[in-house]
């Protein structure tokens, strides 16, 4: 798995309601400027579906990024499969500096391992920078 992480300076109860409510998702949850996501959904329960459509501004590219939540504990963690298969493990812990996040992902094999982490990295980054924007 690759594992990422960051802290973000907010409450518990706010970082689980921006990363979970489909109309904070489409503000974040992109890699890029010249990317977004225009459209979210999630029914966030164990053995509830969730989609995301992540598109280039240019509208030259789009896709789904959709799976089955496993796991659903409040402020604390989710886990779901991927409609790939691969699996996703994501940690919410209160510090002392903030809501430790902590994501690991099943690599997909088409790409790097390197750049993989980097996008991931780079849409972790946005959710801190919007938590702690608004």
């Amino acid at each position: 798995m690759i594992t990422i992480k960051t802290t973000v300076n907010a409450s518990i109860s706010k970082v689980w309601e921006l990363w979970n409510a489909p109309e904070h998702i489409t503000k974040w949850s992109f890699a890029s400027p010249d990317w977004h996501t225009p459209y979210a959904e999630s029914d966030l329960r164990e053995g509830g579906k969730f989609k995301s459509t992540m598109a280039a501004k240019d509208g030259s590219m789009s896709f789904d990024f959709e799976g089955e939540f496993t796991l659903v504990k409040p402020n604390e963690a989710l886990q779901y499969v991927i409609a790939d298969g691969r699996k996703v493990e994501i940690t919410f812990t209160e510090t002392p500096n903030g809501v430790e996040i902590i994501e690991s992902f099943d690599p997909e094999t088409q790409n790097p391992e390197e750049m993989q982490r980097g996008g991931w990295q780079a849409i972790l980054d946005n959710f801190k920078n919007y938590v702690e924007n608004n």
